[in-house]
Parts: structure tokens; sequence; C-alpha cells
């Protein structure tokens, strides 16, 4: 299961980075969102 999150982690990343470029309004959102993601993934272990 840690491969997956060692997967997850920079798409994530990478799909953020391009949201932000086309709408820079969004980046507080974008932020908040791949927080959120990351963090939940930390706490389960990429177990979802």
């Amino acid at each position: 299961m840690i491969a997956n999150l060692v997967v997850i982690q920079p798409l994530v990343a990478l799909i953020a980075g391009v949201l932000i470029l086309i709408v820079p309004r969004l980046l507080n959102y974008i932020v908040a969102l791949y927080l959120i993601v990351v963090g939940i993934l930390g706490l389960f272990g990429g177990r979802l």
C-alpha cells in the first residue's frame, strides 16, 4: 500500500500545479484540497 501513496502524492501535486497555472484564483481551494488528501492518505496509510 505504501507504493500507492508514493504514486498518488506526486500525481495530486501535478494536477494541483496545472490547475493553479490555468486558474490562479483557485489557489486557496487547491492547496486546501491537497492538504486534506495528503492528510487522509497519511492517516490511513494509503489503504483507502
